[in-house]
C-alpha cells in the first residue's frame, strides 16, 4: 500500500460519510410529515456501506499493486420499521378511527446517527491531515 492510498481510502469514506449526513438531515426535516407524493408519511432512510476498491492503477500496473479497500454507498433504502400512529382526530390525516401514521424516524437515532457521522468525517480529515504532515516531513528529510 502507498502513500497516496491513504488519501484515495480518506476520500472515499469522506464522500460516503458525506452521503451519511445529508440522507439523516433529510430524516430530520421529515419527521413530521404525514403526507408524500407517493402517498402515506414520510419513510425513513437508511445508508448502506460496502467495501470498495479505490486502486486506481490499470494493466499491468494494477496486477502488480494491491488492491486498496475504501468505503462507498452501497444503496440507499427505506426503513421497514411501523410508522407511529397517534390518536389525533382533528388532523387532516387522521383515518377514520381518528389516528394519524407519523414518520418512522425517531429524534435521537438520527442525532446519535448525525454525530457519528460527523466524527467519521472528522477522524478521515485528521488522517489526510497527519498524511500531508508526514509529506512534508519526508520533503524537509530530502533537503
Amino acid at each position: 500500500m502507498g502513500i497516496l492510498d491513504i488519501l484515495k481510502i480518506s476520500a472515499s469514506a469522506l464522500k460516503a460519510e458525506r452521503t451519511r449526513m445529508e440522507i439523516t438531515a433529510s430524516n430530520l426535516a421529515n419527521i413530521h410529515t404525514t403526507r408524500t407524493d407517493e402517498g402515506g408519511p414520510y419513510k425513513k432512510k437508511e445508508v448502506v456501506f460496502t467495501a470498495a476498491d479505490v486502486s486506481e492503477g490499470t494493466g499491468f500496473g494494477r496486477m502488480l499493486s494491491d488492491r486498496v479497500s475504501g468505503v462507498k454507498v452501497e444503496e440507499i433504502k427505506e426503513s421497514t420499521r411501523d410508522f407511529e400512529k397517534v390518536h389525533d382526530p382533528g388532523h387532516p390525516d387522521a383515518d377514520k378511527e381518528g389516528y394519524v401514521r407519523y414518520p418512522n424516524v425517531n429524534l435521537m437515532e438520527e442525532m446519535t446517527d448525525m454525530i457519528a457521522a460527523t466524527r467519521a468525517y472528522e477522524a478521515n480529515i485528521n488522517a489526510v491531515n497527519t498524511t500531508k504532515q508526514m509529506f512534508l516531513k519526508a520533503l524537509e528529510i530530502g533537503k
